[in-house]
């Protein structure tokens, strides 16, 4: 079973409506590689490694921009208050918005009460729409306190959500079997929907 370097499985998927292009991307915490039915298995093993090798270095490029996160609490706070006025209209608007290390099992936490939002360090090696989407998720849940149906309509502006929660899907799934978190956010897992095409002439 061929495997990328973090571990995840690859499938390789041969079409024959597929003639001239390669393509791979991320699904459900698979790494697929499509590529033409009239592939030799030698152009298969050089496409599949060109192409796994494409996304292994993606996924290095958006770990780096994810460190690239609101380091401080007052910096968080500024930001959560720009995702405010961008998706929810501002209607979201926190009394404080800080990193915390105490929550071993939750991404984040909100006090409507109050109006604070603590988030995990968990967070911090990861992408920054991750990030974000945690964020807001804290921020709609300062207007609707359960997770019903106006509480998800609040998200659907945000265009990363369902990828985010696949994405601490996997990370939780890969935690839970004894990967560290930054191994889980940096590669192990990585569900959602990376993609990249190539030309196979």
């Amino acid at each position: 079973m061929i495997t990328t370097e973090g571990g995840a499985p690859v499938e390789v998927r041969r079409s024959a409506r597929r003639t001239r292009t390669v393509a791979a991307f991320w699904e459900n915490g698979t790494a697929v590689v499509a590529i033409p039915a009239r592939f030799t298995a030698a152009q298969e093993k050089e496409w599949v490694q060109r192409m796994l090798a494409k996304l292994h270095r993606q996924g290095e490029r958006r770990s780096a921009a994810g460190r690239k996160r609101p380091a401080s609490d007052a910096a968080l706070a500024s930001h959560a208050a720009q995702l405010s006025e961008r998706y929810l209209g501002g209607k979201a608007a926190p009394a404080s918005v800080r990193w915390v290390s105490n929550q071993n099992s939750r991404w984040g936490s909100a006090t409507p009460a109050d109006g604070t939002i603590r988030l995990s360090d968990k967070l911090r090696p990861m992408p920054q729409w991750v990030i974000d989407y945690v964020l807001l998720h804290e921020l709609a849940h300062l207007l609707v306190a359960g997770h019903n149906a106006a509480f998800w309509k609040l998200l659907e502006a945000y265009p990363e959500t369902g990828r985010a929660k696949a994405f601490l899907e996997g990370v939780s799934f890969a935690m839970a079997r004894g990967l560290q978190g930054s191994e889980a956010a940096n590669g192990a897992v990585r569900p959602g929907q990376e993609h990249w095409t190539d030309d196979a002439d």
